[in-house]
């Protein structure tokens, strides 16, 4: 809040109605963005039924543009970070906005896998991952000192929630339209998104003689970085990557992407229709995984700006792996109770593990904390990616996804042992920075 100082008739200075600070409408434009590119990423989800039943396509064949997606998704992320402060969070997110709307409308023309691997793939994975998490790293750096854990918790919780949330609508769209109508209400959207944040997103509170949210007036801000982002990039990645924490985040972080977007996020409709369950019912309980993970993602947001991020990290990755352990014999069972079970506290969990790492990132890479976290997330995404495409073949090869759930799930309980040996120090350029 600003408060706003009026001269009075008789001379005097009286306090005014505070204003809004703008970083609040920054973080409204940001969400919609995020909520919009998590309905792009939502769509190859509800996709894979309908392309095997008219071209055929096996499940490793389609999960291998999921896979590619899904890594150029993350693999982006770093460089659009460095992008963002180069020229501006407001043209790459634009432009990122126009590749998606490209990508998903081209779809309806594709005949071949190839094709398939080029749109969804190369194009939207391009799109989606210059507004992946890093943009929510560089929002909060910038226009947040106060309450920034919990706008983090709040930005990724509506772009992970937004994704499955769509899952309904577009499965509906798939099932009853055609897979084509999905895809082209995906571009549409895109295309309506676009003006929006060209025209309120703004990349620096200093442009408006502003400073940021709960941030010192007297205090400088750093200047933006010269030279080329992707040599920037490159540069923080050979710094960050010769400290230990570093490993162990993009460690777990990939453990993370394994067993959320590239398992559950791309196969558990396909699972369940394996068990006997529609896919709109499958995608109704995979958006109920949306809702309570608004809930868990903010909790944990602002659970990261009062209690150590190492044992939160901890905690969440413990107790995911539990969840993935007991999955298949939830899905022999078919009893919805049970699942409802499964997918509520499963979606409690979902990214709440983004605001303690990004606040990690922070702590120990001050700032470059938002380009190692693009890193970071790219290792998320890597996980995300082999995750997809080992899935697909193991239901091609043994008949069902029981290994997969059973694999994640003890890998989970791998990151959150690696999450627990983040205590101690780093060094990065000779000094000694701290991991919490």
């Amino acid at each position: 809040m600003i408060a706003v100082m009026t001269l009075t008739a008789d001379g005097k200075n009286r306090r005014t109605r505070p204003r809004l600070h703008r970083a609040w409408l920054v973080a409204a434009v940001a969400l919609v963005a995020l909520v919009g590119g998590a309905g792009f990423r939502a769509t190859p989800g509800v996709l894979i039924t309908p392309l095997q039943d008219e071209f055929g396509w096996s499940s490793g064949t389609i999960s291998l543009a999921v896979s590619i997606n899904l890594l150029l998704y993350g693999v982006t992320a770093p460089f659009a970070a460095a992008l963002m402060d180069r020229l501006g969070m407001r043209r790459v997110v634009s432009f990122a906005l126009l590749l998606v709307a490209l990508g998903s409308g081209l779809t309806v023309f594709m005949t071949a896998s190839w094709q398939l691997v080029l749109c969804w793939g190369v194009l939207v994975g391009l799109g989606t991952g210059s507004m992946a998490l890093a943009f929510v790293a560089t929002v909060t750096d910038r226009w947040f000192v106060r309450h920034r854990g919990l706008v983090t918790g709040v930005l990724t919780a509506g772009g992970a929630a937004g994704q499955l949330v769509f899952l309904p609508v577009l499965a509906a769209l798939a099932g009853n339209q055609g897979w084509r109508t999905a895809s082209l209400v995906v571009a549409a959207a895109a295309l309506a998104v676009a003006p929006f944040v060209w025209g309120l997103l703004r990349d620096r509170p200093e442009e408006i003689g502003l400073t940021a949210l709960g941030a010192d007036p007297a205090t400088p801000r750093p200047a933006p970085p010269r030279g080329g982002a992707a040599a920037r990039a490159v540069k923080v990645l050979g710094r960050a990557a010769r400290t230990r924490p570093f490993w162990l985040l993009a460690g777990g972080f990939a453990i993370c992407g394994a067993s959320t977007n590239g398992l559950v996020g791309t196969h558990f409709i396909p699972a369940a229709h394996d068990h006997g369950m529609a896919e709109p019912t499958a995608a109704g309980l995979l958006a109920l995984v949306g809702v309570f993970d608004i809930v868990g993602t903010i909790a944990s947001g602002w659970l990261s700006d009062r209690v150590d991020s190492r044992i939160l990290l901890g905690a969440y990755y413990a107790l995911r792996g539990i969840s993935l352990l007991i999955l298949p014999s939830l899905f022999a069972a078919t009893a919805e109770p049970s699942m409802l079970i499964f997918i509520i506290f499963y979606g409690l969990d979902w990214v709440a593990t983004v605001p303690p790492t990004v606040a990690l990132c922070r702590r120990i890479y001050g700032p470059d904390g938002s380009v190692v976290f693009g890193w970071v997330f790219a290792s998320h995404q890597v996980g995300a990616a082999i995750a997809a495409t080992a899935a697909g073949l193991t239901r091609d090869h043994l008949g069902n996804y029981d290994a997969a759930w059973y694999g994640a799930g003890f890998l989970c309980l791998v990151a959150a042992m690696m999450s627990v040996r983040l205590a101690g120090r780093a060094s990065l350029d000779g000094e000694r920075v701290r991991t919490a």
